[in-house]
């Protein structure tokens, strides 16, 4: 890029409508998320009603169904991201609501566990509403105010996250499965109509031109700090998930009344989320006012360091307040990893860089378990907290050490 297009493409100092964006993207979030993830309480049973009748096969079409969302997501995501340099940000939040209004509510509709599946791939085909919230949220707001607002974002995705499931137990018997994907569906075109009529984003034509010109990833002038960011999701991700598949089994250990070990499991599973949800726009307002390369380093020596108690509690009491204060202090890590983004790249190449990282993120998402269920059945579930804990320190001292010298951010 020439000295006039990197000039062109650094990001507006903020859009006067960066509030309003902001209340929009953070509720189209929480909406979307929800929606994507209210199947899990009874995947298996819509599984089975599907014509699903073996066990066996009940389980892995459900975790087929489950996981194709996110396989696919991480394969357009720095697509999407690219074409919202190009086009426009809101353009893929209309996009992407709309398409998955479409597929939630014709997964209503599926007459075959392969009808499903396909869906479930559109969906994560069509999608990424929460990611490109993250990129118009990044892009659109002040500098100074970019951490606390991803920070703000951060939380409602999370909140998200737990709400969902909840509701998911909750309606099918009201209303029954297919009317919960058609409510969903509801759901999210209300997103849809809000990020249509709403959401204000200031474009520029000079931003446009350079990212057509640019390349994406050769615009960045110092790919170091960006590099340290994709590590950081990626290692984010894992530490969540990476016990997911040990857990229940770790808990039975724990708890004297094994009728109470499902119950137990899933406060343990929500008690990360919800420390991350409360702390997530606090580390954010901390990181824009000492800087973001502190926060992120801390955040992830002090997860490391709470997980080596993990690894030897003696009650499930003891377990669940780790992961709440590991959850606490991994809060911080998206909307910090975002704003260095936002901070390290120009802002024609901000979508695609921003879409790899949420690439990277759902990579742990898969890496994490797989690689905690293999480890926590070959070698010991002790190891699954203390093998994680040198990866998060090692990722601390890995950020620390590629920080910008002469910046703070």
């Amino acid at each position: 890029m020439t000295d006039t297009q990197w000039d062109a493409a650094k990001a507006v100092p903020g859009s006067a409508y960066w509030k309003r964006n902001l209340v929009i993207s953070l509720l189209g979030s929480f909406t979307t998320i929800v929606a994507m993830t209210l199947l899990l309480p009874f995947l298996p049973l819509y599984v089975e009603e599907l014509g699903v009748s073996d066990d066996a096969a009940i389980v892995q079409w459900s975790g087929i169904a489950y996981g194709a969302t996110f396989f696919a997501a991480a394969c357009v995501a720095p697509i999407w991201g690219r074409l919202g340099d190009i086009y426009g940000r809101k353009l893929m939040l209309v996009r992407a609501s709309l398409g998955m209004t479409i597929a939630i509510s014709l997964m209503g509709m599926a007459g075959s566990v392969w009808q499903l599946v396909a869906l479930r791939l559109f969906v994560g085909l069509a999608g990424g509403y929460a990611s490109g919230s993250m990129v118009l949220v990044a892009t659109q707001t002040p500098k100074d105010r970019s951490a606390w607002a991803l920070g703000v974002l951060s939380s409602g995705i999370m909140a998200g996250n737990l709400v969902g499931p909840l509701i998911g137990g909750a309606l099918p018997p009201v209303i029954g499965i297919r009317g919960t994907f058609l409510a969903a569906g509801g759901m999210i075109f209300l997103a849809f109509l809000a990020t249509t009529f709403l959401i204000k984003e200031e474009k520029s034509a000079a931003r446009k031109q350079a990212a057509k010109a640019s390349g994406g990833w050769k615009s960045i002038p110092d790919k170091g700090p960006v590099i340290a960011m994709l590590a950081t999701g990626l290692l984010l991700m894992l530490a969540n998930m990476s016990i997911e598949p040990i857990i229940t089994v770790y808990v039975a250990q724990l708890v004297p009344d094994q009728g109470q070990v499902t119950m137990v499991a899933g406060i343990v599973m929500s008690a990360a989320a919800l420390g991350s949800i409360l702390s997530a726009s606090r580390l954010g307002r901390l990181a824009d006012r000492i800087g973001h390369w502190p926060v992120i380093a801390g955040a992830l020596a002090i997860a490391g360091l709470l997980l080596i108690p993990q690894a030897f509690v003696t009650a499930s009491w003891q377990l669940i307040a780790l992961r709440f204060l590991m959850g606490v202090a991994l809060g911080g890590l998206l909307p910090c990893i975002a704003a260095v983004i936002r901070h390290n790249v120009p802002d024609s190449a901000a979508g695609s860089i921003l879409g790899l990282s949420t690439s990277s993120q759902f990579v742990g998402q898969v890496v994490g378990p797989v690689l905690g269920g293999f480890v926590g059945g070959h070698i010991g579930m002790r190891v699954v907290f203390l093998g994680t804990c040198v990866l998060l320190l090692a990722g601390a001292a890995f950020a620390w050490l590629v920080r910008p010298k002469d910046e703070q951010a």
